[in-house]
């Protein structure tokens, strides 16, 4: 049956919309590039007054001083640094959150396994540092799996209580059959070391959330970037009419994922209440509200 006129015109205009927007902010991203290779200035984390600041910050703090306390480390995608979340930093502070930090690696690894070992030893540093148990994840793409491997295999679980992950190729990607490159080979559905994170892993208690989109032009099919796994505590939220790199700097994406690190669970001693089901099935919730981001209009965080 064919779709009615106004529907396939008004899905052109979304996907015009969305190139446009992507292909603005890889010109912006290129520009601030550069600023992604300088070293980071620590995080201060919330001041011990709160008279200076805004509402929504005030209202996050004190409505929840841990979850706004609980350090963000934030990782990039391929060939990418830390540059990519300057949009989404400065959301997830102006949100309330005091301790958004980054982790950075090379441009173009070999082995997804080796940075994750890295980002491992990371979230370590991180809790000493704060004094806090656990933190949250925040991936980009290749980020994202690299955080994942940190969870599932090396242990992370026990220091990371959310990872959201945004166009991450759980399930890979056709796009990496393009070149045959180590890494990328690593990237193409039922590679190896995607079977690995497929095992059990009955252990893992974390919070996975994976944002996907069904305009991203890198991870082929889209639906590859939501997360399928039956031990695992998943919620996959999709995202309408957004690009691979703008999925970091979409306003929809930035106040989801604002709203949900700030309702920590009952083992943290919060807000939300986990149901004993687990399930990778894009439609089960585990404990959250629904969320409907199948509105055509989107804004930067």
């Amino acid at each position: 049956m064919l779709e009615p006129v106004w529907k396939v015109c008004a899905d052109v205009a979304v996907g015009v919309r969305a190139a446009a927007i992507e292909a603005t902010w890889i010109g912006v991203h290129l520009a601030t590039y550069p600023l992604g290779l300088l070293r980071e200035e620590p995080s201060p984390g919330h001041p011990f007054s709160i008279d200076r600041l805004p509402p929504i910050q005030r209202g996050l703090l004190v409505g929840n001083i841990e979850a706004a306390g609980t350090p963000i480390l934030l990782v990039h995608g391929i060939v990418d640094n830390r540059s990519i979340f300057g949009p989404l930093r400065a959301s997830l502070h102006r949100r309330g959150f005091g301790r958004v930090l980054s982790f950075s690696y090379g441009p173009l690894p070999t082995d997804v396994r080796e940075p994750a070992e890295a980002l491992r030893e990371a979230l370590e540093e991180v809790c000493e540092e704060t004094g806090y148990d656990k933190i949250h994840l925040v991936g980009h793409s290749l980020g994202g799996l690299i955080a994942r491997y940190c969870v599932q295999k090396l242990g992370g679980h026990e220091r990371v209580h959310t990872l959201v992950t945004l166009g991450t190729p759980h399930l890979g990607t056709n796009a990496a059959k393009i070149l045959p490159l180590p890494l990328l080979k690593q990237l193409r559905p039922g590679s190896t070391l995607l079977t690995e994170l497929a095992a059990p892993a009955p252990e893992v208690a974390t919070r996975f959330v994976a944002f996907w989109s069904d305009l991203d032009e890198v991870i082929h099919p889209q639906t590859n970037a939501q997360l399928e796994h039956p031990d695992l505590h998943v919620r996959n939220v999709p995202v309408h009419g957004v690009g691979h790199l703008t999925l970091p700097i979409d306003g929809r994406v930035a106040r989801e994922l604002a709203r949900m690190l700030a309702q920590l669970d009952s083992a943290s001693d919060t807000v939300v209440t986990f149901g004993s089901e687990r399930t990778g099935h894009a439609s089960v919730t585990s404990g959250y509200p629904e969320t409907d981001f199948s509105s055509n209009l989107s804004d930067m965080a």
